[in-house]
């Protein structure tokens, strides 16, 4: 008769039932802040770009030059050749991060110049170049973010598959409330304020909307700006959702037409902060940063397209929107030789790469990635 007793049995069943391949092993996302060691990221894609529709969320927050357009265009895809300039300098990207042994994840394919429709309204969608802005990773939770452009009502399906996966490997997933972005949402009679006047923004309080690109993770504290894309409402979810184990400091910006804050404060390791001296006066930094090295960024060069003064969707200080890929390696703008040298001189390693392009249709690394998984912990660097 066999020794091996009942007991032992039921022991041996659930150990091997605990063993099974399909069970998570460990959490493929992990991202507390933007400069531990990058492991995995999603690059947005560029295929089926389309121009954004008119509407005054849009207008008010995209260069005059190109605003103006919008009337005309808006709705309709962006040129091939526009894309395909653009695609080449996304593939050289692509393969510099997958040279750094990054893995690459990219969204699927959807069809962005199909009209949807709510009960309250109807558009037509944008592009999947930004994969920033409409979710945010803190730990191992990706949260999908409540966006206030209407043509990005369903942006997010497009990377159902990639968090279908990272959920069952056990991510967690969190949606903030779908907004209903009624026309109420938006102040109808909006001017951009002048220097001197009050704040006022495009959008109200009414229901809570923000952009994840509005928000600047620095592992406890996360900093955030009021903006045209980012509510006091949308702040206020994220502080009761995140809970006690993180604080949320608001950033008072200059500019008259914010939105997403990736251009204008970028803390790029433990110690060293990026500020836009147009739009951060240093001395009205919260106390904290006294004993951070503060980085002015010099005044940007150019977009060389010849393009880019009809066409682009972000400002002169996109060449803010760099991305680090440890607390020493970050990707630059190959035109942009004055932050490169000034990222050298505060002990930086600038890895230049063209991207002028990718910029005409609204953003730059920072805007075309999402960090998945970092190599870090969960810290606090003040």
């Amino acid at each position: 008769m066999s020794d091996v007793s009942m007991s032992d049995v039921s022991l041996q069943s659930i150990q091997a039932e605990s063993a099974e391949p399909d069970q998570p092993v460990s959490c493929p996302v992990n991202s507390y802040n933007s400069w531990d060691p990058l492991e995995e990221v999603i690059v947005g894609r560029l295929e089926g770009a389309t121009i954004p529709p008119n509407h005054p969320v849009v207008t008010y927050n995209i260069p005059r030059q190109s605003a103006r357009w919008l009337k005309l265009v808006g709705g309709m895809p962006f040129p091939f050749w526009m894309i395909n300039q653009a695609q080449k300098q996304l593939d050289e990207f692509i393969r510099l991060l997958e040279a750094e042994g990054i893995t690459v994840r990219r969204p699927d394919q959807i069809n962005l110049s199909a009209r949807f429709k709510t009960p309250y309204w109807s558009s037509s969608g944008l592009s999947l170049m930004c994969p920033r802005d409409g979710f945010m990773v803190v730990g191992n939770e990706i949260i999908e973010t409540p966006m206030p452009w209407r043509s990005r009502f369903f942006e997010a399906y497009a990377y159902r598959s990639l968090f279908k996966e990272y959920f069952a490997k056990g991510a967690r997933w969190t949606s903030a409330p779908k907004p209903q972005l009624l026309d109420s949402l938006y102040e109808k009679d909006y001017s951009i304020p002048k220097p001197g006047e009050p704040m006022r923004y495009v959008i109200n309080d009414s229901e809570p909307v923000f952009d994840a690109a509005d928000f600047m993770r620095c592992g406890k504290d996360i900093f955030v700006q009021k903006s045209n894309v980012t509510n006091a409402s949308g702040i206020t979810w994220v502080r009761r959702h995140l809970g006690e184990q993180y604080q949320v400091h608001e950033i008072q910006t200059q500019c008259r037409t914010p939105m997403h804050i990736d251009s204008t404060f970028m803390p790029l390791a433990p110690g060293k902060l990026l500020i836009n001296p147009d739009y951060i006066d240093p001395n009205q930094l919260p106390a904290m940063f006294k004993s951070w090295d503060i980085i002015l960024a010099p005044q940007p060069q150019p977009n060389p397209s010849n393009l880019s003064k009809y066409t682009s969707q972000t400002s002169s200080w996109i060449s803010l929107n760099v991305l680090m890929l440890d607390e020493k390696r970050v990707v630059v703008e190959r035109q942009q030789t004055s932050m490169i040298q000034t990222l050298k001189d505060h002990g930086f390693e600038p890895i230049p790469c063209p991207f002028y392009h990718y910029q005409t249709f609204g953003g730059a690394f920072h805007c075309a990635t999402l960090d998945v998984r970092r190599r870090g912990t969960l810290q606090s660097y003040f």
